[in-house]
């Protein structure tokens, strides 16, 4: 789709620019050339060539501008897309109409002007140009640019990808992905589908109640089968908004995987879910960095001890360093209030990390372990218990939306809640 940029004069109507929070699907492996005018636009294209969105796109940068792309495919096939700073009203028309008699048919160009014109704009729609976009610009700019060629109006969302991983084992990341998700799909009523990528030992299955025979062993091992059906007849449904891609939790076989292992899964479960959540195991590997680098929004679990302070910063700060035009990482404490238990407090977390949790879930023995005993949610055993609430509350900051409006309760609710409890 062709979009217009920001607006900055006062003759035309204000445009506001994205925030970097925006929801920005990632690009296909495309081949993506960048004819720059100045170094401040070199180095913006430059950095956009390292986010995680443009991973699979090959990129290369050449000075001179239109002029030196106008030269450069003379003899040379032109690639997906090129990116063209310029400068000038009548240099950029008559440029492209130069561009167009060496240009290859789809190829799509983005140019980077400082002219602010409707009239200009109308004329580079007419001429085939896919976007325009007002310098000064920066890396995510150029990000959303390019990733928006590819995302089609009439095309599904791509899905988000959250990512959940525990800063150290044993501290409930797993328990807190598994009842997350569940929030997300029965309180903002977002399809969904769990991923357990704890291939050995994943508990989702035991979580959710369900022992389907089928998984995503089964994917991992044969990607050249991934698609759409085939993880369709993979997913074992939990409820009508949630899916589960179970985990084998058997030790026939050894779980070695290459950094690329699940690219393919991820990529089509991008396709048909809104939403997914990668219950991460607690391990260090290529394919666990890339996973959570590639995840739009991370949260990190960790219990109130020296430890799990030490990887919570270790892994914060290398994900917010690999991911400069992301928003940073989250992280929330749990397992809070064990009796007789030296804690760390929050607030010293907050100090080290420069970041408050987005929430405190204290240890309650009771609930939780009913709760795995019985293969339920903390929500299924009480609706209305303060642990379901925060776990609502780091759904909605996790996909950004608010709690979906439900009937009204009828005055036999409390009653009716008390009994579900009793079983």
């Amino acid at each position: 789709m062709i979009t217009y940029s920001r607006q900055n004069t006062e003759s035309q109507p204000e445009i506001t620019a994205p925030s970097t929070e925006d929801h920005i699907a990632p690009a296909p492996r495309v081949s993506v050339q960048a004819f720059c005018e100045t170094v401040e636009t070199a180095a913006a294209v430059q950095s956009a060539g390292e986010d995680r969105r443009l991973g699979k796109a090959h990129l290369k940068i050449q000075m001179g501008g239109m002029a030196a792309a106008i030269e450069a495919y003379r003899s040379a096939p032109t690639p997906n897309v090129i990116i063209l700073e310029t400068e000038g009203r009548n240099d950029i028309l008559a440029g492209l109409d130069q561009l167009a008699t060496v240009c290859d048919a789809g190829t799509r160009v983005i140019v980077i002007g400082r002219i602010n014109d409707v009239m200009l704009y109308r004329e580079l729609v007419r001429r085939g140009v896919s976007d325009y976009v007002i310098a000064p610009v920066g890396a995510i700019d150029v990000v959303r640019s390019v990733c928006n060629l590819f995302s089609s109006p009439e095309a599904k969302a791509v899905g988000r990808i959250i990512a959940i991983v525990g800063a150290k084992g044993g501290v409930g990341a797993s328990t807190v992905a598994h009842n997350v998700a569940w929030a997300i799909a029965r309180d903002l009523a977002l399809d969904s589908v769990v991923a357990d990528l704890d291939l050995a030992f994943g508990t989702a299955g035991l979580d959710y109640n369900q022992d389907p025979p089928q998984g995503i062993a089964d994917a991992v091992f044969s990607p050249d089968r991934v698609d759409t059906a085939f993880l369709d007849r993979l997913l074992s449904k939990c409820t009508d908004h949630l899916s589960l891609l179970a985990a084998p939790a058997t030790l026939d076989r050894v779980y070695d995987f290459g950094a690329e292992a699940f690219d393919s899964i991820f990529d089509t479960l991008r396709t048909t879910m809104p939403c997914i959540v990668l219950d991460v195991p607690h391990q260090w590997s290529g394919w666990t960095k890339r996973a959570l680098i590639a995840a739009d929004d991370i949260l990190i679990v960790a219990a109130p001890d020296l430890a799990n302070l030490r990887n919570t910063k270790n892994i914060f700060d290398l994900l917010k360093a690999s991911r400069p035009n992301d928003r940073a990482p989250l992280y929330c404490l749990n397992q809070v209030g064990i009796p007789k238990r030296p804690e760390i407090p929050a607030a010293e977390f907050a100090k080290a990390i420069e970041s408050h949790p987005i929430a405190t879930i204290p240890f309650e023995p009771q609930i939780f372990g009913s709760a795995a005993n019985n293969g339920q949610m903390i929500a299924e055993i009480s609706a209305t218990h303060r642990t379901t609430e925060m776990f609502l509350q780091i759904a909605q900051r996790l996909t950004g939306r608010g709690e979906t409006k439900k009937p009204k309760s009828s005055l036999l609710s409390p009653l009716i809640e008390k009994l579900r409890a009793k079983k």
